[in-house]
């Protein structure tokens, strides 16, 4: 069997062959909403259209996939302002210029730091730094953990 290139197996292939447990509910939900939202960076396809196929080829369980779809639409509707947001934090990195994958895991974590009450910001932020080592290149972690620092101290200094 020939082996496939990492970029074209999907998440459920590689969670499937992961030496490690099941991935949370959550966790499934950020990963599948972070995909979504790299497809339609990259080919501007309807992100319903795609959220849909992904969920017909791979079900989730109802409040993973609601949850998916909640982080899909606020990114969406928020992009303008988690767009400058990044660029606050991240000077030395344009947005347009970012790898795709790590403009949207900061986006997907802004959006649950910043717009959802219901995550612990140290979640969000563990969050993001894990699916950055699973998505994202050697140095996504590191750019994910400094920015997503940089926003928090930044609200910490203006309270």
């Amino acid at each position: 069997m020939t082996e496939k290139h990492p970029a074209t197996i999907s998440t459920s292939e590689r969670i499937a062959t992961e030496n490690t447990q099941p991935w949370p509910s959550r966790r499934k939900a950020r990963a599948t909403a972070l995909e979504v939202l790299y497809e339609t960076d990259c080919s501007r396809h309807d992100p319903e259209g795609i959220l849909n196929y992904r969920l017909s080829d791979k079900p989730l369980q109802r409040p993973v996939e609601e949850h998916a779809r909640k982080l899909v639409e606020k990114v969406l509707a928020n992009k303008g302002t988690l767009d400058e947001i990044i660029s606050t934090h991240a000077p030395s990195w344009p947005v347009d210029q970012m790898a795709v994958v790590d403009r949207n895991l900061l986006r997907v974590a802004m959006c649950e730091i910043l717009m959802d009450n219901n995550v612990p910001t140290k979640v969000a932020i563990n969050e993001a730094v894990d699916l950055a080592k699973f998505f994202g290149s050697d140095g996504s972690p590191g750019l994910i953990n400094g920015v997503l620092g940089s926003l928090i101290d930044s609200s910490e200094e203006e309270m």
